[in-house]
């Protein structure tokens, strides 16, 4: 562990979230760039699917005002990666703010995704949203399998959700969900 508490591992991940919001790829995460990762998202969604567009907009922008909050120049409106990655550990994984940020987002993706209303997602469905937002079916495709922890060929919302709380909070390095976004070994 750093001297925050955080771990290497956890860093990892964090800068790869990172990377992820940093759209225009400047090095600085601003508004527009996660206006645009929300964006990203919402298309994953059907059309006519305001709700869980909405949905995933609003965890977006509360994930924004947590970072904005949180940063040390008041005055500026863009959080570059170590300043990023010490929010993450100090604000953003606290419990009232994970679920107020990556929660929304989570239903709202859940609700989009979940295309026969089951409550869960397929090999299909999942790999799908992944392939949409730039992630090799390989790739999800083997996430997909750690995560689907009980082997029913579905991922219920119950294990999508430890998979998150594992990828933002575990520092565990053979934990399932810390493949939510791919391997461990892709990330930077």
């Amino acid at each position: 562990m750093s001297e925050s508490g955080s771990t290497d591992l956890q860093d990892k991940k964090f800068n790869y979230v990172f990377t992820w919001f940093d759209q225009n790829g400047d090095g600085l995460v601003t508004q527009d760039d996660i206006e645009k990762t929300s964006k990203l998202f919402a298309a994953l969604a059907d059309d006519s699917d305001e709700k869980n567009k909405s949905a995933m907009h609003k965890g977006f922008m509360n994930w924004w005002h947590l970072l904005l909050d949180a940063r040390a120049d008041k005055a500026s409106e863009q959080i570059g990666k170590e300043e990023f990655i010490r929010i993450m550990h100090a604000v953003v994984i606290a419990p009232k703010n994970f679920e107020i940020a990556v929660g929304n987002i989570v239903d709202g993706l859940l609700g989009a995704l979940d295309r026969d209303g089951n409550g869960s997602l397929s090999q299909e469905e999942y790999v799908g949203m992944y392939n949409k937002l730039g992630i090799p079916p390989a790739t999800s495709g083997e996430a997909f399998k750690r995560l689907d922890r009980n082997g029913s060929g579905e991922i219920s919302r119950e294990e999508f959700n430890q998979a998150l709380f594992e990828y933002y909070l575990s520092a565990d390095p053979n934990a399932p969900g810390n493949w939510l976004l791919g391997p461990m070994d892709a990330l930077q």
